[in-house]
Parts: structure tokens; sequence; C-alpha cells
């Protein structure tokens, strides 16, 4: 009863490094899965009060992404939920440009609690803790075609504005983009990671319909298949080729370069081929 921020996908990519940034500060954390006591579900509302008990604040990531259709009476009954708990403040991770997500986020604006919203750009975990870490393994990438530039973020970023937003004041009612601090192309990102190794990994875009038939014989989840869909389709069209300069001003220094985060990553062993 004594642990005093939850957090949501604890074990994510956010959630597993706020975790560690909060346990540092010796700051009273209960993390949200599904291995934890209690569990926690987003299927599986019944047991939300039991994770909320004696909570005081929350950080919101939701599964598999709020720009998917049900996440909006998710996220309605959560916060529903969480006020009724007595939770003071909600932190919510959202996209930038979905128009789902902007409909969650005010649900929580609305809330009557103290909230902050952070947009987020692509993860640059995304190369290595997500969906293109085989890709990069196989040496080989293939991708809907993309014309446009993505500022990449790296979550570790991420989680520190986080960590910084959960314990200290004058942070409420504020929304926070962001972004890396450079404008990439996908080509441009494995072609970094390449060089790094010093390995071949090859880059083709397709077409949107070859792709998803490829997602689709590997027998991806349909709900997978949709959410990379509305991402390389609708996201993807140049409304968040722009950045912004809200880590440099929480933080007081640059977010890391995409380049910092591969020779960082490259250590791990992640990429290793055996």
């Amino acid at each position: 009863m004594d642990k005093r921020i939850l957090i949501l996908g604890g074990t994510g990519k956010t959630g597993k490094r706020i975790a560690r940034g909060l346990q540092h500060l010796q700051v009273p954390i209960r993390l949200g899965s599904r291995n934890e006591n209690p569990p926690f579900n987003w299927d599986d509302p019944g047991n939300w009060q039991n994770v909320l008990a004696g909570i005081e604040k929350v950080y919101i990531t939701f599964q598999p992404d709020l720009a998917v259709p049900q996440s909006i009476e998710k996220i309605k009954l959560f916060t529903e939920t969480a006020k009724a708990n007595h939770v003071k403040k909600l932190v919510l991770l959202s996209g930038r440009g979905e128009k789902e997500a902007q409909a969650c986020e005010q649900i929580i604006i609305q809330s009557g609690l103290e909230w902050t919203i952070l947009r987020a750009s692509w993860f640059m975990q995304n190369f290595s803790e997500s969906f293109l870490l085989d890709s990069i393994l196989n040496g080989e990438v293939v991708l809907p075609t993309v014309k446009v530039s993505e500022p990449f973020v790296d979550a570790d970023d991420i989680a520190e504005v986080a960590v910084k937003v959960l314990t200290e004041p004058n942070h409420s009612t504020k929304i926070y983009e962001l972004t890396g601090s450079e404008l990439l192309s996908f080509e441009t990102t494995v072609s970094t990671i390449a060089q790094a190794l010093n390995r071949k990994i090859s880059y083709t875009e397709i077409g949107m319909d070859e792709y998803v038939a490829a997602l689709k014989s590997y027998q991806l989840p349909d709900d997978f298949i949709w959410l990379i869909k509305y991402l390389f389709s609708e996201v993807l069209d140049g409304r968040n080729q722009w950045l912004s300069n809200d880590i440099q001003h929480l933080l007081g220094r640059r977010p890391a370069t995409f380049e910092e985060y591969v020779t960082k990553t490259a250590k791990t062993e992640i990429w290793k081929v055996y």
C-alpha cells in the first residue's frame, strides 16, 4: 500500500526505464503488467481497482497503441476508475499526429485530475526492442514506401522526461512534444546501424498491399497488421516532419542522436548474429 506511482506497461520500452529511474530516486512504485501481483490487464477492468489501491500518480501507456479504435473506451474507463480511487495525477504517453491518441488526451485533460501529456515520435528502440529487430538480425529490412523523414526519439530520453514530470512540480496541464534532434529517413537509420555493425543490411521499400500480404504470410495478428498499416499510410505522411525542443528545455541537454543510440545499443549485443 506504500507504492505511490503506478507504471502501466512497467516492463515495456518506456516503462522499465521509468521504473529504474524512479527506483534510483527511491520513489515507491508499482508495476502495472500481467505478471505482477496484483496483475494489470487492459482487457480486465474488474481488477483495475486493486492495482490502483494506494496510488497517487499513474504513468499510462496503452497497448498496442492509442491509435487503435478501442483505446478511447478503455482510457475513459481507466480514467474514471483512477479518479474514483483518489488518484491525483495522470501522465499519458501519446503519439504525434494520431487523431485517436488526441481523443484519448482529451479524456485525460477533461478528467478533473492533474495531467501531463507526453507526445512522442517513433522510438529508436523499434530497431532493437520491437518489430524491426528481426529484420536487422536477418540483414534485410523491408518496409512500405515512406517519402518523409521522422525525428526518431530515444526511449531513454522519454523515460528521463517522464521521471521528471512524475516527481517534480510545474508540469501539470502541459503537453510536451518529444522528438529527437534530427530528421532521418528509415533508409538512413538502417544504413547507420549497418555501418556501426560493419555488416550488410539491405533496405527495400514496397507497396502497402504487398507489405500487408507479407505480414499476413507470417501469420501476424490482425490488430498488429492494422496498426502498422495505419502508421505507415496515415501518420507517416509528413505531419510529424518537424523537431521540438521540449527535451532540451526539460533536461537541459539535446536529445540523443540516432548514432549515439546505435553506439549504445550495439554494446548490448542485441544485434549480434551468432
